[in-house]
């Protein structure tokens, strides 16, 4: 595995949230990195609220999080489906672990990880004190791997064929139809499919139609003129309108009136 990416993919107006938190990624220990994108760290310190917006990924995320006057607790976060919006005040602190598409399940490989899509379920067997306390910020990295290293993963060739194919939508973009796909690989579409829900949590079609609206939402945040005809056509929709519509399904706004908010344009 590479080192953690830097690119903003999913953040919505992410100038914004890095100039209200500290927020950074951090590589796990080396017998996770198989299964992990990265390890998420934020810490605030707000005279105001302030909301942060992620579009998310096709990923399962377990966060350990500490807000003013409350106990830290930690939670799986299945694939979330719509925009989420976390209020953020006072003083607080959340640990992160993304997992790669198609990682999570190995760690718990009782249930399809379908059933976590959409929903956000309390791990109470977690030890959040242990991974949110330290101000040592390498020692809540260190925690963190004792965390997964304790629930001992196991090898499963079906998660690596499910996270090999997610990144090969992550990073070819031709494939654009699941059919022209699914026969790329040699299976059928509905074997595709449950696979797909079984390690990742969601289809194959909503994969490569969450990767497109995160380019587009990248490129909206570091562009200041947006050829939003030609990259309709680079991401494989049929023209603007397409993209228009789930860009603003997904964001909230249409793209045009996101780059009129972004930091890049001129006042």
């Amino acid at each position: 595995m590479a080192a953690p990416r830097r690119d903003t993919r999913g953040i919505v107006d992410a100038a914004e949230l890095f100039s209200h938190v500290d927020f950074r990624r951090r590589e796990p220990a080396a017998p996770l990195r198989p299964y992990l994108e990265h390890y998420w760290l934020i810490d605030w310190d707000l005279t105001r609220p302030y909301a942060s917006h992620v579009v998310p990924h096709p990923s399962v995320n377990i966060v350990f999080q500490q807000y003013e006057d409350r106990e830290p607790f930690a939670e799986i976060a299945g694939i979330g489906l719509e925009l989420f919006t976390q209020k953020l005040e006072g003083k607080g602190r959340v640990c992160g672990i993304q997992f790669r598409p198609g990682g999570f399940r190995p760690f718990f490989p009782d249930r399809s990880v379908s059933e976590w899509t959409g929903k956000r379920l309390r791990l109470p067997e977690a030890d959040a004190h242990a991974v949110l306390a330290p101000d040592d910020e390498d020692a809540r990295v260190a925690a963190l791997d004792t965390f997964l290293l304790g629930l001992a993963p196991r090898p499963d060739p079906r998660a690596d064929l499910a996270m090999a194919l997610v990144d090969r939508i992550r990073t070819d973009r031709t494939i654009r139809r699941v059919t022209d796909f699914a026969r790329s690989e040699g299976m059928s579409v509905r074997v595709m499919q449950r696979l797909f829900a079984a390690y990742v949590g969601v289809g194959p079609k909503w994969v490569v139609l969450r990767y497109r609206i995160h380019e587009a939402l990248e490129r909206a945040e570091t562009e200041r003129a947006v050829d939003w005809a030609g990259l309709a056509a680079d991401l494989g929709y049929a023209d603007q309108a397409h993209l228009v519509r789930d860009f603003t399904a997904t964001v909230g706004v249409p793209p045009t009136a996101y780059v009129r908010h972004s930091p890049h344009e001129d006042p």
